[in-house]
């Protein structure tokens, strides 16, 4: 399956937890039909988050096999790999929570 195909269905009602955050850190939210220009934008961003977590699991087991890997190439691997699990994490979240 290449996840970087999956089209998330509009929401038809509540609010829609976006891909980031506001200046304080506090999650943003969107309250519409899912065909609005913002809601495009959140689509495309998730898209990308997906892909690149996609890219960097494949990254990560390369990493993790290749016995000349150093500490700090696998403590950078984690934080990136942390991250990517914080935006997976988040559109599956938001995703759970608007119909489908």
């Amino acid at each position: 399956m290449n996840v970087r195909d999956e089209t998330p269905a509009p929401d038809t009602t509540g609010a829609r937890l976006l891909p980031w955050t506001n200046s304080d850190g506090n999650p943003c939210y969107l309250i519409g039909d899912g065909t609005g220009r913002l809601s495009r934008v959140a689509d495309q961003i998730e898209t990308v988050q997906i892909g690149m977590a996609d890219d960097l699991l494949q990254h990560a087991t390369d990493l993790v096999g290749d016995p000349k890997a150093t500490e700090p190439q696998l403590r950078y691997l984690a934080a990136r790999m942390a991250e990517a699990l914080r935006d997976v994490t988040r559109i599956a979240r938001s995703r759970g929570d608007r119909p489908r």
